[in-house]
C-alpha cells in the first residue's frame, strides 16, 4: 500500500480547480492507494456536517481510500467537536493547524491563537495528530513581485519555517500536549535539525514533498517560475540535498505530495496562487528516483506507507 497523507481536493466552491474523484483517478495512475484530504476548502472542513457532506462526494467504490483532516481553529467549541470526530469517525485522521499566513477561517497567525489551540487540545486530552503548516507570519514579508517570481522565496524565508516549528514545540510543552505534532512539507535543513533535537521529548513527525526533493529555487528565476510558486517556497540546492539525505536517513518520516492544483489563469495572473499538482510527480520519484538515490525497498516502504500507518492508524486518538 502507498499513502499520500497530504492532498488538496477542492470540492465545493473551488471544484473548478480539483475534485476528489479526479484526485483518486490520478492516484490510480501514480500507484497511490489512499489519500488524506486537507480542510482548507471553501467552505472549510470544521464540523460534523462538513464531514458528512464531504464523504458524500467520495465515489462509493473509493470510500475505503479516502480520509480527511479537520481544521483546528482558536474556537474551543469547534475544537471539541473536531476532536470528538477524530475519536469517533474512522475517516477523520487528525486536525490541521495553519500557523502562519493563510486565507479564510483557518488562519491562526498569532501566538495567542496558537497557544489557545494547544491548551484546548491538551485539556480535551487529544492524543491524535495535529498537522501544522509552519511559517511564522512575523518573519514573512509582503514583497512578492510577480515579474520576478524568485522574490517569493525571499518573502517566506526558511527562518520563518524553523521559527514556527520552535513555536509549536514551545506551545506543546507549555500546554502538556499529548498528541503528535506533524510538521507538514518541511523544506529547510535548520528545521530538520530542530525536529531531531526534540524527538526524544515530544511526539513529532515531518513530511517532505516531491517538489522540495526534486526542485530548487532556481526554477523560480524566470516568468515560468510562477508555475513553481508553492508554500513553503522552493529552497536553494543545499536545503534540497539536505531533504534527500534526511528522508533516506529516517529524519524525515514520509513523502506527502501537498497536491494543490490551480488553473493557469490563477498562477500567471492575480492571485498568483501557490500550489503545484505534485501527485503527478509521485510515481517517477518513488519508483525511479529514490532507487537512484540508494533507497532500498524497505526504506521506500517506510516513507510511502509504514511510517504513516504507525502514526495515523496504529495509535489511539
Amino acid at each position: 500500500m502507498r499513502i499520500d497523507p497530504h492532498v488538496h481536493c477542492r470540492d465545493g466552491r473551488q471544484n473548478y480547480k480539483e475534485t476528489i474523484e479526479h484526485v483518486l483517478r490520478l492516484c490510480d495512475a501514480q500507484g497511490i492507494d489512499m489519500i488524506f484530504d486537507m480542510p482548507n476548502t471553501d467552505p472549510p472542513l470544521l464540523r460534523a456536517a462538513d464531514v458528512e457532506n464531504r464523504l458524500a462526494l467520495v465515489p462509493r467504490a473509493d470510500s475505503p481510500r479516502y480520509r480527511l483532516f479537520l481544521g483546528a481553529t482558536p474556537d474551543e467549541k469547534q475544537l471539541a467537536e473536531a476532536t470528538a470526530l477524530c475519536r469517533e469517525c474512522p475517516q477523520v485522521v487528525g486536525l490541521k493547524l495553519y500557523a502562519g499566513p493563510a486565507e479564510g477561517r483557518l488562519a491562526a497567525q498569532t501566538e495567542s491563537e496558537q497557544k489557545l489551540v494547544y491548551a484546548a487540545l491538551a485539556g480535551m486530552d487529544y492524543r491524535g495528530v495535529l498537522a501544522v503548516h509552519c511559517e511564522k507570519a512575523s518573519l514573512c514579508r509582503n514583497e512578492f513581485d510577480p515579474q520576478k517570481p524568485g522574490t517569493h522565496c525571499l518573502c517566506r524565508p526558511h527562518a520563518a519555517e524553523t521559527a514556527s516549528i520552535e513555536d509549536q514545540v514551545r506551545f506543546a510543552r507549555m500546554a502538556k500536549f499529548r498528541g503528535t505534532i506533524h510538521v507538514c512539507h518541511v523544506s529547510a535543513a535548520s528545521s530538520i535539525a530542530l525536529i531531531n533535537s526534540v524527538r526524544a521529548e515530544i511526539r513529532i513527525t515531518c513530511g517532505v514533498t516531491p517538489h522540495h526533493l526534486l526542485w530548487t529555487s532556481a526554477h523560480m528565476n524566470s516568468r515560468e517560475g510562477l508555475l513553481y510558486k508553492v508554500n513553503p517556497p522552493l529552497r536553494d540546492l543545499p536545503d534540497c540535498i539536505a531533504m534527500r539525505k534526511a528522508l533516506k536517513s529516517g529524519d524525515i518520516d514520509w513523502i506527502e505530495t501537498d497536491h494543490a492544483p490551480h488553473p493557469l489563469s490563477e498562477k500567471f495572473y492575480p492571485p498568483f496562487a501557490s500550489g503545484y499538482p505534485s501527485i503527478c510527480l509521485y510515481a517517477e520519484l518513488v519508483d525511479k528516483v529514490l532507487p537512484l538515490w540508494g533507497f532500498n525497498a524497505g526504506q521506500i516502504g517506510d516513507v510511502t506507507c509504514n511510517n504513516i500507518r504507525k502514526v495515523f492508524m496504529e495509535r489511539s486518538s
